[in-house]
């Protein structure tokens, strides 16, 4: 982040321009004149929180995403279908247990348990040939939804969320001002404020297992040399096993998130595979700061569009797309390789 604010003071200074505005308009009240021209404080309110905890959903999928795709090169075209697995396997257990957290353990460890196959039977047979790659992942997926579509039939399905969690709750956020001046907060719900908080965590965690430990650094030195850290005598082979079981597990737990504030239907699993495919190209590859900015930008892009703009919400995403490889091709936050 001070490496692209020093090379590019200009973009900084317009993107800490564009984020005190959009605080602005959400802590401050709106007078009159505002709210005549755009709408109502409360709706601009509802499409921000939406698309933040949309982001935040994007980013569990992308996360995971970002690791496979972004820092070991692997073209994981089912990671889609993982997302989508993982949320009907989480339905099933939340519905029999009646528990929704212990939806995300189990889940986690299936959908993982999936990825190690998949990394040991499938990438490591073909490192560096990202053709070969992309197709058998694109078999995979296509046998993967056919199952899926088998067991679970076209429609759609919904994960509740626990009691504790139902409902809504209220946020230190001015909504609207009474014409008797008694000043009204917005209330939003208690699920999908829980599901950002999560994201949040696990962002950080990422970063600091990343950038602050001896796995991170293996990781790394491993994507940049992987000969070199071998003949030094780590076995750098377990080490993506570990990285790619976690990435895919992360997907899982994404579906379980996405079928609660959400649903779980067909066709989902290319959905959010396209959604990763956005984040990690506008946040750049193999940077878990950069999937968290892209997730919120493409998460807000997609509310705000729907509410001001449905006929083109679908354009403002690949418009984004666009300008980002048009201006900086390796990502918001990519370095050039």
């Amino acid at each position: 982040m001070q490496r692209f604010a020093s090379r590019h003071p200009i973009w900084t200074l317009v993107i800490a321009i564009a984020a005190a505005a959009l605080l602005w308009l959400v802590f401050a009240p709106w007078p009159d004149g505002l709210e005549d021209a755009i709408g109502r404080k409360r709706i601009f309110l509802n499409a921000v929180f939406g698309g933040i905890t949309l982001g935040a959903l994007y980013f569990l999928v992308a996360a995971g995403f970002t690791l496979i795709f972004g820092l070991m090169r692997n073209v994981n075209l089912a990671h889609g279908s993982l997302y989508l697995l993982g949320g009907y396997v989480g339905f099933e257990i939340s519905d029999s247990t009646g528990s929704w957290l212990l939806a995300f353990p189990v889940v986690f460890v299936l959908v993982a348990a999936l990825g190690l196959l998949m990394q040991n039977q499938v990438f490591r047979r073909m490192e560096g040939q990202d053709l070969r790659q992309t197709l058998v992942t694109i078999g995979i997926s296509v046998v993967l939804a056919d199952l899926m579509l088998w067991i679970w039939g076209g429609q759609s399905y919904t994960i509740l969320s626990p009691e504790w969690l139902s409902g809504p709750t209220t946020l230190p956020i001015i909504s609207s001002i009474r014409d008797s001046g008694e000043v009204v907060y917005l209330r939003y719900p208690a699920v999908r404020i829980a599901i950002l908080v999560a994201a949040v965590v696990v962002g950080v965690a990422m970063w600091l297992v990343l950038n602050r430990t001896r796995l991170g650094m293996l990781i790394r030195a491993g994507v940049d040399d992987r000969e070199m850290l071998a003949a030094s005598g780590v076995r750098i082979q377990y080490v993506f096993l570990a990285v790619f079981g976690f990435g895919a597990g992360l997907a899982g737990v994404g579906g379980i998130v996405g079928g609660t504030f959400q649903s779980l239907s067909p066709g989902e699993d290319t959905r959010f595979l396209l959604a990763s495919l956005v984040v990690v190209i506008v946040g750049g590859m193999g940077s878990i700061p950069g999937a968290a900015i892209g997730a919120l930008v493409i998460g807000l892009s997609e509310q705000l569009g729907l509410v001001y703009a449905p006929t083109y919400s679908v354009v403002f995403t690949f418009l984004i797309m666009a300008l980002v490889l048009a201006f900086r091709p390796q990502g918001l936050l990519g370095d050039r390789r």
